[in-house]
């Protein structure tokens, strides 16, 4: 087994390497049905009697949806941790379920049409997504496909489980990169024509380009859209959202914006602001499957930014 050495490792990262990998052998010998029942029971457990960050996801939920009622919030933890679960179990299985002969069992595509003409652009594309949906297995079946990505993401601390997962990421066609030290790599990427795959609602630090989010200023980094201002390359904003059984799922492009089109927005934050729109129209129609737990709106937000808004 190969591992990355970008760091040492402790016998704590080895323990905790062979506990997932014997939480993953387990979730395999399971039938997905089992899954589901199971992922719906652990919900309940992590959101109504251990209540695992539940101030964080409820200070989220109250931002985004002020009008909501405590037990329609209560009910979204509740349903966001299922699918967190849910999506582990689908991570685990899909490598032996999903290949090349059988994805369309499995994906529903209503924008076929338009992902196979931007595959044969020539020109580079640049792919954001959010955490929202299965994302992981969007990647993972766009290889599937027959598209070549390339994914920024940060490595995981424990090296042992971030080569397993980068293994899987890789299994489909993906070629992963750190969101750190690449940037001459994402550079030649763009200049040969490659699709450039990242997710988009990450916080940007004090410095990054401050726009609305579901309502709220956040935070974003500005490359994404100097990815596309700088190079002519499209900005395909898609999502991967589970239907209603395990392993299966709609992929829709949410919005496209074309350097070479004359609506296509034409600043960083005009350009950060619309993929953000697009995201937050999905999100509002499916909150269950949104990472809430996810810390979004971190940070004070610039005061003439915070005054106009």
């Amino acid at each position: 087994m190969e591992v990355a050495n970008h760091q040492t490792y402790t016998w704590l990262d080895r323990l905790v390497y062979c506990i997932f990998r014997l939480l993953i052998c387990a979730i395999q010998s399971i039938s997905l049905e089992r899954c589901q029942r199971l992922s719906k029971l652990a919900g309940y457990v992590l959101s109504r009697i251990l209540k695992v960050r539940r101030s964080l996801i409820e200070s989220n939920l109250q931002r985004v949806f002020p009008d909501w009622q405590a037990q329609q919030r209560d009910s979204t933890q509740e349903q966001m941790w299922e699918h967190l679960i849910l999506m582990m179990c689908e991570i685990a299985h899909a490598p032996r379920k999903i290949h090349r002969e059988n994805w369309y069992e499995h994906f529903d595509v209503p924008d076929r049409k338009q992902f196979l003409q931007l595959a044969l652009d020539r020109r580079p594309k640049v792919l954001v997504s959010g955490h929202f949906g299965n994302f992981e297995l969007a990647g993972f079946v766009t290889g599937l496909f027959g598209i070549s990505t390339t994914t920024i993401a940060r490595p995981l601390d424990n090296g042992f489980v971030h080569d397993y997962i980068d293994r899987f990421r890789s299994s489909g066609g993906q070629f992963m990169l750190s969101k750190s030290g690449t940037a001459s790599q994402v550079q030649s990427l763009l200049d040969q024509g490659g699709m450039l795959s990242l997710l988009a609602d990450q916080y940007g630090g004090p410095k990054g380009c401050w726009v609305e989010f579901l309502g709220q200023l956040a935070s974003c980094h500005k490359a994404l859209a100097l990815f596309t201002l700088s190079s002519g390359a499209p900005m395909v904003v898609c999502s991967n959202i589970r239907k209603e059984q395990p392993l299966e799922f709609e992929v829709r492009i949410l919005g496209l914006a074309d350097p070479a089109s004359k609506d296509c927005p034409d600043s960083i934050i005009a350009m950060t602001r619309w993929y953000n729109q697009c995201l937050e129209n999905a999100i509002r129609r499916t909150p269950s499957q949104y990472w809430w737990v996810h810390h979004r709106w971190k940070g004070t937000p610039p005061t003439k930014m915070a005054k106009v808004a």
